[in-house]
């Protein structure tokens, strides 16, 4: 039996936490004039690292009870971008204690969006590569 995860799990972890990554910098940007905002940011290596070490794909919060469960890895997406989250040491601080340097934000989520688009080219290679062998063509 083929198992679609060890295929391209690595890579469907690394979209999940790119995604993850582009809303925390995101929100970092919608706040920057917002007083005493402290910019956040995830260490990828880390969390990449921590959905390997947890056994595989990174699943879906599930915040209430009525919501499905998926996946069956002991940490969330979520859970696993919070403990590689930190704060940025700012540059040059505001007098207000906002913390986010919008130029530094905009160059992260730039070359986070790259990467983005980068690991869904190379999943989108690996599953055309899977459909050429299973079809034949």
């Amino acid at each position: 039996m083929f198992d679609l995860d060890a295929h391209i799990g690595l890579h469907a972890d690394a979209l999940r936490l790119r995604s993850k990554r582009s809303e925390m910098i995101a929100r970092n940007l919608a706040n920057a004039d917002t007083p005493g905002f402290e910019a956040r940011d995830i260490d990828f290596r880390q969390a990449l690292s921590g959905a390997r070490r947890e056994g595989g794909a990174v699943s879906l919060t599930a915040t209430q009870s009525q919501h499905l469960r998926g996946g069956n890895a002991s940490m969330d997406n979520a859970q696993l971008a919070e403990s590689a989250s930190m704060y940025r040491v700012p540059v040059a601080p505001s007098v207000d204690g906002n913390t986010v340097d919008v130029q530094l934000e905009q160059a992260a989520f730039s070359e986070n969006a790259v990467r983005y688009q980068t690991t869904l080219h190379f999943v989108n290679s690996k599953l055309r590569g899977l459909m050429t062998a299973l079809t034949g063509q």
